[in-house]
C-alpha cells in the first residue's frame, strides 16, 4: 500500500504516530522509482497535484487535520522548481472531488 501524507511544514513527522493513526504496523518512505511509476513524478516533486497520474489508484491520500485550519495550501505543481498556492477550501471542495479522491484525515 502507498500513502501520500500532507502535513504542515512546522509539524514533525513521526512514523510511529502516523502509522498508529492509520492502523498500520509501520510506514516507510517509498523508493523514488515507485514515485515515477505510480505518479509520474520525480523524487523531490511529490505533490497532491500528481494524483491524477495514479490511474490505478494505488496511492491513498492522507491529510493532517491541521492543514484544514490553514486558509491557503501550497504544493509543487508536479515539479519542484515552483509552487502553487490555492485556498485549502478549494483543495478539499473542488480539486479533490474533481479528481475523485477522498482523503483520510488524521
Amino acid at each position: 500500500a502507498f500513502y501520500m501524507l500532507i502535513m504542515p511544514g512546522y509539524k514533525r513527522f513521526e512514523t510511529k504516530v502516523v502509522s498508529k493513526q492509520l492502523g498500520l504496523a509501520r510506514l516507510s518512505f517509498a523508493p523514488g522509482e515507485k514515485m515515477v511509476e505510480l505518479l509520474d513524478i520525480t523524487p523531490g516533486s511529490l505533490t497532491v497535484f500528481g494524483l491524477p497520474n495514479d490511474k490505478d489508484r494505488q496511492v491513498t491520500l492522507v491529510i493532517d487535520r491541521d492543514i484544514l485550519d490553514c486558509e491557503l495550501f501550497a504544493a509543487h505543481p508536479c515539479i519542484n522548481t515552483s509552487s502553487l498556492r490555492i485556498k485549502t477550501k478549494d483543495l478539499m471542495e473542488v480539486y479533490l472531488p474533481a479528481i475523485g479522491r477522498e482523503p483520510i484525515i488524521i
